[in-house]
């Protein structure tokens, strides 16, 4: 395309490329996320003198308010989960790899959704998430009331067209629980100018411009301004059943069929659902017999010690508005076909937040804990989230207590030292296998389970001994020399036969050999620790620490990561540095 310009001038140009018989992006595993580069270059009198690589996909979109969301014409139920920016120990500035661990550790979840809050994400990110096939739930600015006025028309445009051409970006927010949401026709006003520029700006892609709701009724008018409605907590009721009787704020019934019946034409999702709370290996009993119910710290089964600011890894404690998994679930179970899905609260634990225990260091709502280590909740989702892998994980460690085993099989029988247990199967409504009248004794805890009759998944826990040494582990063997690679390393405090002691709580040191490489941070993903993260040592909890390993310089070849602890055995792990 030839243009003439004068000196000083500037001039838009359109030109357009037929792709025939494309290869489609779309998300794993029954899609596969297909990427084009386009190459803009600009020449004067044959010479290029600027050029632009723009990377994109091809896949379409249809968001049916009877049928929920279609990828490439496949219905797609998303499984999602919210993300905050932070990337736990490494901080809040964006690293390619910390980000890359944390999307492979939701992949192995099952996750195929992540809702960006309620930050811009970095252009690296919605990179990685069109690469591996994640679809993105943009949001817009509208935070910042001060600035609101001036500024929220240009940085909407700026963000639309910054992150126009990822494929993984399917809807634009607006707000997540603005108070705008309940002002009636001056809120409506204000979503349908930031939707006006949304779909002025997206007019060809067509992507939806939403808010997420938590306190709006369906008569409101704030929603006839969106294209979708977008959900929190709403869908499976907040503070509606016994258990949260009493609490302060306000209480919803179950929602989705009332937004659907006043909007019929509009798709329906969770933008945010359930808000447990837990820590990766923590227990206190008795527990509950609620399917959800609050942290209170003041009863018993309340799943809370304000003493420790720690909460129990059962999944069934919330806070004060959420639901715990099996609530979320069990209304998704009825199957509303209208309902595209959920991003859960939260994927990982992230720094600020620690509701409820507000002197604590990072949140609980995560399903992975700020190490990146998975908590019981991470089976859970992954038995209903990857019905590929047939799993029966046991939880708690078998040193004490009330036993829960998660699992996709609709049968199971225990076994405690070989004496049966009973067989029980899923009722209506169930997700768990709970088994409250075992007797602890030391030595085995088996499971075997079934479905449809035939023969699932078979796990056994065992009694660990004393803490004898350390055994370290690494995510990847080789990583670049370019001075922003990271390794992770785990090491973990174990008995004599290299089993993990489930309460561990030693201090371990860790150190580099060489000066190719350094420690940047550790960490051990309890919500209550103030170690520093660039402290080279840490104590474990729950049994694990991990420390990031980063090359100083670009250079080549093995550096060895030691961990020692007072008493242990220590350990080492060699990593290449390519």
């Amino acid at each position: 395309t030839l243009v003439k310009l004068k000196p000083g001038n500037t001039s838009p140009v359109n030109i357009s490329v037929v792709i025939t018989n494309p290869k489609l992006w779309g998300p794993p595993p029954t899609q596969y996320p297909n990427l084009y580069m386009a190459s803009t270059r600009l020449t004067i009198n044959g010479q290029t003198v600027d050029a632009y690589e723009t990377q994109f996909g091809i896949r379409s979109l249809k968001f049916d308010p009877d049928r929920g969301l279609f990828v490439n014409g496949e219905r797609f139920w998303i499984q999602g989960v919210n993300e905050h920016q932070d990337l736990g120990a490494s901080g809040a500035a964006f690293n390619y790899r910390a980000a890359e661990r944390k999307l492979e550790i939701l992949r192995e979840l099952g996750v195929n959704g992540i809702r960006c809050a309620h930050n811009i994400p970095a252009t690296e990110f919605l990179q990685l998430a069109d690469k591996m096939g994640f679809l993105e739930y943009q949001k817009t600015p509208n935070d910042y009331h001060l600035l609101f006025k001036e500024w929220a028309e240009a940085d909407t445009q700026a963000m639309l067209r910054h992150d126009c051409n990822h494929p993984s970006v399917i809807a634009f927010s607006i707000g997540n629980e603005v108070s705008e949401q309940t002002t009636g026709a001056s809120g409506a006003a204000t979503a349908a100018r930031l939707c006006y520029i949304v779909r002025e700006e997206d007019d060809l892609a067509g992507r939806p411009c939403t808010a997420s709701k938590n306190a709006a009724r369906p008569e409101m008018s704030f929603t006839s301004s969106l294209d979708m409605i977008n959900l929190n907590y709403q869908g499976e009721g907040i503070r509606d059943t016994p258990a949260y009787e009493g609490l302060q704020g306000i209480t919803t019934k179950p929602s989705y069929t009332d937004f659907h019946c006043v909007f019929p034409d509009k798709l329906v999702l969770s933008s945010e659902t359930s808000a447990s709370l837990s820590m990766r290996g923590t227990y206190f009993f008795p527990l509950t017999r609620e399917v959800s119910a609050p942290v209170l710290d003041h009863k018993p089964d309340g799943g809370g010690n304000t003493t420790l600011r720690a909460i129990s890894d059962y999944s069934l404690y919330t806070t004060p508005f959420g639901a715990s998994s099996d609530k979320v679930f069990a209304k998704q179970d009825e199957a509303f076909p209208y309902v595209a899905g959920e991003f859960m609260w939260n994927g990982f634990d992230y720094l600020g937040e620690p509701t409820p225990y507000y002197s604590a260091r990072s949140s609980y709502f995560g399903i992975v804990d700020l190490a990146g280590f998975k908590k019981d909740r991470f089976w859970f989702y992954q038995s209903r989230w990857r019905l590929d892998i047939k799993t029966a994980p046991i939880l708690p460690h078998w040193s004490w207590g009330s036993n829960r085993e998660a699992s996709a099989a609709d049968e199971a029988q225990l076994f405690v030292n070989g004496k049966d247990q009973g067989r029980k199967r899923k009722q209506t409504g169930e997700h768990w296998f709970r088994y409250d009248d075992v007797v602890y004794s030391l030595e085995e805890l088996q499971v075997l389970t079934w479905k449809g009759g035939k023969e699932w998944a078979n796990n056994t826990v065992a009694t660990v001994g004393d803490e004898y040494g350390l055994m370290l582990g690494v995510d990847r063997e080789n990583i670049a020399g370019d001075g922003l690679d990271l390794a992770f390393v785990t090491a973990k405090v174990v008995d004599v036969n290299n089993s993990v002691v489930p309460t561990a709580e030693n201090n371990i040191i860790f150190s580099v050999e060489g000066t190719e490489a350094e420690i940047v941070a550790t960490d051990n993903g309890d919500s209550y620790s103030f170690v520093p993260f660039r402290s080279k040592e840490c104590g474990a909890f729950s049994g694990l620490v991990l420390a990031i390993i980063r090359t100083t310089k670009s250079t080549k070849g093995p550096v060895t990561v030691r961990a020692e602890s007072l008493g242990l055995h220590g350990a080492k792990v060699e990593v290449i540095i390519m």
